[in-house]
Parts: C-alpha cells; sequence; structure tokens
C-alpha cells in the first residue's frame, strides 16, 4: 500500500479563519514546496536543515499568492517517516484553494482520509493501535477520553500486549523445536512455566477485557434517559444540568412530545442526557408516539431518572409508584434513580413518608429543585458514582476499541485452549495450532499481522488531512 507519490491536504478544518496549514508528504514534497516557493532571503528549502520554518512567498509563476511559513520535516524524523513540510498561509478558503490546486498541477495528489497517518504506520512511526489512538484522541471531548487516547497513543497498550506476545512467542519457538525432535520425545519448554505464563496473560487479557465496558461508555458517553408523567420539570431539570435554556419548559402538559438530547461533562466524563416525552395515558397522537419513544430511550440508556413533583405527591399521593415499578420490572439491571423535584414545597413529614414507601423498591432517592438549582450537585455527583472511574484513576489501560476487544476475546478463547491442552497432555503440534491463532490475535491488535482491507477500514474513519 506504500506508495512514493507526494500526497497534500488541508490539516487544518475547512474554512475560513486566522491561519490554514496545508500539509505535503513523499520523497519529492520538499522539492515540489521548493518549485512554488520563493523565500525572502533567497533560501533553498532542499537544502535547508530538517525542523527549521522559513518565511517567504507561495509564487503561481510571477503571481503572488499569499506571505507563508513553511516548516521543513526531513524523513524518518517527521510523523509519516517521509520528507514533510507544512505550509502555514492566510486561512482564506481562497487562499487555501489557490495553494492546493497549485501544488496539484506540480504533481502532488489529495491525500485519501487517513494516509498521513497511514503512512506513519507503514514506515514504523506508530504501529497500529497507537495509530488508532490518533483518531480517538481528535474526537475527544472530554478529559476521560482525552486521557485514554494518551496514554493509548504513547504506547501503554500496545506495550502491555507487546510484552506478552513476545514471551508467549519464545515459548512457541521452544514448542516449535520440540516438533522437530519428536521421536526422541524431548521437551525444551518447562510446562510448570509455560502454564505460569498462561495464567499471567489470562489474568491480564480478562482485566483488558473488563475496561472495555468503562472504556466503552468513556469513549462514546453514557446515555442517561430523564423520565416521569408529563408537567414534572423534566426539561427544567434538563436546562438545569445543562445550564441553559436547551428544552421547551411551559405549563401545559405533554410539552415535550419527542426526545432532546444534549451532553455534560461532569468529573471529566461525557453523560448524554435524554429528556423524553411524559409517560401517562392520552388519546393525543403525536404524544402517544412520543411515549413510545420514551420507552425506547429508557432501552438505549445505561441510566434511568425517574422525576415527580411534589405537587403531584400532595394531589395523588404515590400513584407514580406504578410506573416506577414497571420500569423496575422491566429493566432490572439499569440503575434507576428517582428524582423528586420542588423539594423545598414539601414537609420533612412528606419527604419521610415517600422514602419509607419507596424503601422497598430498592432504588436511590435524591431530592431537588431544578428550578431553584438545589441539589443539582449532589444529582451530578450520583450520576459520576456509577461510572467505575478507579481504573481511570490509577492510569491503568483502558480499552475503547471495538476491533481490541474483539481480538483480545479470540486470544484468550485460544490461551484457554493451551491451558486445556497443558492439562489434558496434548501433543505438542496441536497445541502449536491454538499458540500461533492467538499470537495472531495479539499481531491483530497491533498490526504485526495485517491486510489491505482492515487498514482500509480503519483509516477510511480517519479525516482528510489526518
Amino acid at each position: 500500500m506504500l506508495n512514493n507519490d507526494s500526497i497534500v491536504a488541508l490539516a487544518t478544518p475547512s474554512g475560513a479563519g486566522a491561519i490554514a496549514v496545508i500539509r505535503i508528504s513523499g520523497h519529492n514534497a520538499i522539492t515540489l514546496g521548493n518549485s512554488v516557493f520563493k523565500s525572502i532571503k533567497n533560501k533553498d528549502l532542499t537544502i535547508q536543515k530538517t525542523h527549521t520554518l522559513h518565511l517567504g512567498h507561495i509564487m503561481d509563476d510571477t503571481k503572488t499568492l499569499d506571505e507563508v511559513l513553511v516548516s521543513i520535516f526531513k524523513g524518518p524524523n517527521s510523523y509519516t517517516g517521509e520528507n514533510t513540510i507544512e505550509i502555514s498561509c492566510h486561512g482564506s478558503t481562497y487562499i487555501q484553494q489557490q495553494i492546493i490546486q497549485l501544488l496539484l498541477r506540480k504533481g502532488c495528489r489529495m491525500a485519501d482520509a487517513g494516509e498521513f497517518t497511514l503512512r506513519a504506520f507503514l514506515n514504523g512511526k506508530l504501529d497500529l493501535s497507537q495509530a488508532e489512538a490518533v483518531a480517538d484522541l481528535i474526537s475527544s471531548d472530554n478529559e476521560a477520553s482525552h486521557q485514554i487516547a494518551m496514554q493509548q497513543m504513547r504506547g501503554g497498550f500496545s506495550n502491555e500486549i507487546a510484552k506478552l506476545r513476545e514471551e508467549l512467542l519464545n515459548f512457541a519457538s521452544l514448542i516449535e523445536l520440540e516438533l522437530d525432535f519428536a521421536e526422541e520425545d524431548v521437551e525444551f519448554a518447562d510446562r510448570t512455566q509455560f502454564n505460569e505464563l498462561l495464567n499471567r496473560i489470562e489474568f491480564v487479557l480478562k482485566r483488558l477485557i473488563d475496561s472495555f465496558a468503562v472504556g466503552n461508555v468513556i469513549k462514546n458517553g453514557i446515555p442517561v434517559a430523564i423520565v416521569g408523567e408529563p408537567n414534572v420539570g423534566k426539561s427544567t431539570l434538563l436546562n438545569a444540568l445543562l445550564n441553559e435554556e436547551r428544552a421547551i419548559v411551559s405549563d401545559i402538559a405533554g410539552t415535550t412530545r419527542d426526545t432532546i438530547e444534549d451532553e455534560l461533562t461532569i468529573g471529566g466524563i461525557g453523560f448524554r442526557f435524554i429528556d423524553t416525552a411524559g409517560i401517562r395515558e392520552t388519546q393525543d397522537v403525536v404524544e402517544s408516539i412520543g411515549i413510545k419513544k420514551t420507552f425506547e430511550k429508557i432501552e438505549q440508556a445505561q441510566v434511568v431518572l425517574y422525576l415527580f413533583n411534589s405537587l403531584e405527591f400532595k394531589i395523588s399521593g404515590l400513584q407514580f409508584q406504578v410506573e416506577i415499578e414497571k420500569i423496575k420490572n422491566k429493566f432490572p439491571l439499569k440503575p434507576l434513580v428517582v428524582v423528586i423535584n420542588k423539594i423545598d414545597l414539601l414537609t420533612k413529614e412528606e419527604v419521610a413518608t415517600i422514602e419509607n414507601q419507596l424503601e422497598s423498591l430498592n432504588v436511590t432517592l435524591l431530592k431537588i429543585s431544578a428550578k431553584q438549582n438545589i441539589g443539582i450537585e449532589e444529582l451530578k455527583n450520583q450520576l459520576l458514582s456509577f461510572v467505575n472511574t478507579g481504573a481511570l484513576r490509577n492510569n491503568e489501560t483502558i480499552i475503547t476499541n471495538t476491533r481490541h476487544y474483539d481480538s483480545l476475546l479470540k486470544a484468550l478463547d485460544e490461551i484457554s485452549k493451551v491451558k486445556y491442552g497443558i492439562e489434558t497432555n496434548l501433543s505438542s503440534d496441536l497445541m502449536a495450532i491454538d499458540i500461533k491463532e492467538a499470537l495472531y490475535h495479539f499481531g491483530m491488535i497491533t498490526g504485526q499481522v495485517t491486510n489491505d482491507e482492515l487498514l482500509g477500514n480503519i483509516f477510511a474513519n480517519f479525516c482528510i488531512g489526518k
């Protein structure tokens, strides 16, 4: 897949801005850049040192397109491992287009999505899991996802997998050696040490696999459904959490007829709040569709907030308990937080009555006033408690990539087969097959084993210019 042609792309977001960066990479990148660049000190870019900056103008024959700064990075000491230059020009979309079109005419071609990072991988500057972390880093929108992507890009996950693979490979070599001396019936691989290694690999794999549950929600945000009967303050609560007027607030019941979603970062973790239509019996066709969507959103959510207000309690008592039981029974594994809104309108005795009635349901009960902003921080802390951030605080490796998760599961399955082979005195040639499969799945993670289709699928999700 590795081409020697020079590629060009805009490395900064499209649109007008103060500056834009146009990146060129390839064997002839510096020569191509030099052909359109006129230094204010008449420098020849092809003989300048790597990692230097040069001021001048981009020239289309005699026409000056812009005054620019050109950065030079000579391979292999560059991001891609190839000769690379970056042109920092003014951020006019017209200027960007004119410079890129000029470079295309000079012999560059437009880069494919993620092609700069693909070249970095193919040139050994990054392994595959580190390359994927680049995309995660670009898309990170909270502290936790940024921290995980940085840890993976620095090679934390890769190093852990590489160490296990190397140890397993050493034993695999001894097993293969035994096959060469099969007639002598000798063992080069100490079965006791081998079993200890397999136990250690199994422990690490299970820890990494378990971390995916945390990593996946950190990467994609934790969906939280706000549910309850109409006009209890769900939209007001959403606005209070987000600190903005995101949802329509009205005294008219049934105002929210569709789901409204927005995101909030709490303690470095992204939460995606879903304000749903109120649950009640209704003849309104549109509102009925909204209520149906509410139960769909509860199914998709990882945490459910059931909201009711104090006025509802004063009028009809604890009739809403039926709806809480319905949600609890239908989704027994989902954390359910019952939130009393307008707590400032209840007496201590009334609060105690509610607490006693709901005790049998085994749900978390919080007391707030969305309008007065009472108890909102306590609610945020409660939501944060549902996320196991211990591994994150301890800077442990956390898996967020579905492809890695799948490979780890397959590797664990093969390791289990090898362990069973040792326990049952399976022949070395059969064990060697399972060991090779485990090594294959380890290699798939870091890119030691790969194919064009896999690389195409991974880098197709990158942005152009990265």
